[in-house]
């Protein structure tokens, strides 16, 4: 570590040198984790539906993002990290992971939100409060770092990895706790994923809008929602529940844009209050909870949905865009940002992670996770047995 602290501050004090050249070797080993990554996930997709536990046709469930992390940190603390890749890597967390939130808005039309209804919406509204809520709960009673307890509660409560990364450089979270929040994450998730479809079944076994509305609102991450929506379907023969998931969970999605900066002010205010360390101690200006990348991701969201409005009312999107031509265009772009701007950060978080320093984490943040995934999906379970038959979707 001293000698990557000593390699940092003398490329710092190096006058005029050639910026590209001292990041450029950290940012091709960040590209070849990440196809790795990509790689080995898409492979373990494989190996699953080849093992009949997902349907022919299924994406992998497993995160290339994931996969990218994991690699890094064996990279990091089991070969020992050449000091003249620590540059490229710190770039890729930072610029790449900000590129892939914004690209990731051309995803999310504010027209599927709509389509929930009235009372769709606050059920999403409610589990989304659970599992933050409950983790914040969890952690304060555990005494764990609210850094990271407030990044699993995103994660759980709103849409996963995706969630996790683009709250970590507002509360400004280490590698450890970032790399730590995503393992909770995925390792919940993946359960969920697996047992869910026949808790469903169990429960909405002739509802395929009650099904997918408890898939939506349960699982964490989008992938895995996918993954249990088409479980559902392959064993019980409904399609449907398949698109209603799909809608709930890129609502859950479009809540990123509130959710980050409202946890984030409670996150300082907090810490102000209990005599938190540094930068802590201060509330930022109300402007730092917003930044910059949240707001591209709205433009984005906002180009998303009137591209898609114009398809609906005109037939093209912004006036020469075919319907074809304009999936093809948001699809490519959001998928762009999602897989490779986000792979590229996750390899720099990988690399940029000191494996020891997860044991002065310990087992408890696991419990919490595991609490939260537990607690909505009860509370999800609850809502939609009682109000999901007046969601029409």
């Amino acid at each position: 570590m001293e000698t990557i602290k000593m390699y940092m501050n003398k490329v710092a004090a190096t006058p005029n040198r050639n910026y590209v050249s001292v990041i450029l070797p950290g940012l091709v080993i960040c590209f070849l984790i990440m196809m790795l990554g990509i790689y080995l996930a898409e492979l373990i997709g494989v190996v699953i539906v080849k093992l009949n536990i997902l349907p022919e046709g299924s994406a992998s469930p497993v995160s290339g993002i994931f996969v990218a992390i994991l690699i890094g940190i064996i990279i990091r603390n089991a070969l020992k990290l050449h000091p003249i890749f620590v540059e490229g890597a710190a770039f890729s967390v930072k610029y790449a992971l900000r590129a892939g939130i914004i690209l990731l808005g051309l995803r999310l039309s504010l027209i599927e939100a709509v389509r929930l209804g009235a009372w769709g919406i606050p059920l999403v509204v409610i589990c989304i409060s659970c599992g933050i809520f409950v983790t914040l709960f969890f952690t304060k009673k555990l005494n764990q770092s609210k850094r990271l307890g407030t990044l699993i509660a995103c994660g759980t409560g709103i849409c996963g990895v995706t969630a996790i990364m683009a709250t970590s450089p507002v509360l400004k979270a280490k590698d450890n706790e970032i790399s730590y929040a995503v393992a909770n994450i995925t390792v919940f998730g993946l359960v969920g994923m697996l047992f869910y479809p026949y808790l469903a079944n169990l429960f909405f076994a002739d509802d395929p809008i009650k099904a997918g509305l408890f898939l939506g609102t349960a699982i964490h991450d989008t992938a895995q929602v996918t993954g249990a929506a088409l479980i559902f379907n392959q064993v019980f023969d409904m399609e449907q529940a398949v698109d209603v998931a799909m809608v709930t969970k890129l609502t859950r999605n479009l809540f990123i844009i509130a959710v980050i900066p409202l946890i984030s002010f409670f996150f300082y205010k907090n810490a102000s209050q209990e005599g938190g360390i540094g930068e802590e101690r201060n509330i930022p200006k109300w402007y730092k909870f917003i930044p910059l990348f949240v707001i591209g991701f709205l433009l984005l969201a906002l180009v998303r949905t009137i591209g898609d409005m114009n398809i609906t009312n005109n037939g093209v999107a912004f006036g020469f865009l075919e319907p074809d031509a304009w999936k093809s265009f948001y699809s490519a772009s959001s998928s762009f940002g999602t897989t490779y701007m986000l792979g590229l950060a996750m390899a720099g978080v990988g690399l940029s992670t000191d494996f020891s320093k997860f044991k002065g984490l310990g087992i408890k943040p696991f419990l919490i996770g595991l609490i939260a995934a537990v607690a909505v999906g009860a509370v999800s379970l609850t809502l939609v047995s009682l109000f999901g038959h007046l969601v029409a979707v």
